[in-house]
């Protein structure tokens, strides 16, 4: 019997998850496909039950559908609650529908391979306050960071991100407007510098300004489409630690993978299974 996963959501422009999986399931010798699920709203519903199937490993989900998701699942972990979002569900042997979450782990892989070291301890500027930011400051919270100062153009929003996460970890959180002087002054002593919103991606610019980190601080832009923003081309510039988010993307697959499978140590299939796709402009759009 082949076993399948797919990816839930509309609309779906990427296939780097099904290269980076099907590779995965090749190496490992599993008989598994994952599939692209492109649904309307009122698809959903029947999509995740049938999920519940024999043949079904589990779900990924993305936008706009997290949230319904989320509700339809019988169990959604801790760490996905607190985040606020499952973008992953693992079927059980008794067919119930656990959703999880695999950006914070994954975001937290990848930026300590980019650090070149654990996120304890350390000081930390994000900017935006939208879903990704909450995986990031969930992070870095949860892994030991001394101080998370989220920056958002809406006060409030990030304000409302600080309080849902001012009791996970030691360390402290606080919120400012991106264009606060005290958004700038925590980018002085800031080791690492992470960009959660679209901006690179979707509109020009950027939300930091590197010239005002430490010449030892690492910029992680989430952003992988282009594969080089003017965030990273800049702190490159400078000969900073600098790297986008592909590197998550793998990670985060790495996590969802081994939930479904019980195999770990895919890093490097899957890799070099989305490199080509990374690389082509083409396969971005």
């Amino acid at each position: 019997m082949t076993r399948r996963v797919a990816l839930i959501g509309k609309p779906l422009r990427r296939r780097h998850s099904q290269v980076m999986h099907d590779a995965a399931f090749a190496a490992a010798g599993i008989d598994a496909r994952y599939e692209l699920l492109e649904l309307e709203a009122d698809a959903v519903a029947g999509a995740v039950d049938e999920a519940r199937g024999p043949d079904w490993l589990g779900l990924q989900v993305t936008a706009p559908y997290k949230r319904l998701v989320a509700g339809l699942c019988d169990e959604v972990e801790a760490d996905a609650a607190t985040i606020g979002a499952v973008n992953s569900v693992a079927r059980s042997a008794a067919g119930e529908l656990v959703g999880f979450n695999t950006d914070a782990p994954g975001f937290r892989a990848g930026v300590e391979l980019a650090m070149g070291r654990s996120l304890a301890g350390v000081e930390v500027v994000v900017a935006g306050a939208g879903g990704a930011a909450h995986a990031v400051v969930f992070a870095c919270l949860r892994a030991g960071a001394r101080r998370v100062t989220i920056g958002n153009r809406t006060l409030s929003s990030a304000a409302e991100l600080a309080e849902r996460f001012a009791d996970v970890g030691a360390g402290s959180v606080s919120a400012v407007a991106l264009d606060d002087p005290a958004f700038t002054a925590a980018l002085r002593s800031a080791e690492l510098a992470v960009n959660a919103t679209t901006v690179g991606m979707l509109e020009a610019g950027t939300t930091i300004a590197v010239e005002q980190l430490p010449a030892w601080a690492t910029v992680f832009d989430l952003v992988y489409v282009p594969p080089e923003t003017p965030l990273l081309r800049a702190a490159r510039a400078r000969g900073m630690r600098a790297a986008n988010g592909s590197e998550m993307l793998i990670q985060q697959a790495v996590v969802a993978f081994e939930r479904w499978t019980g195999v770990g140590g895919m890093a490097d299939v899957m890799r070099a299974a989305v490199a080509p796709l990374l690389a082509d402009a083409a396969a971005q759009a």
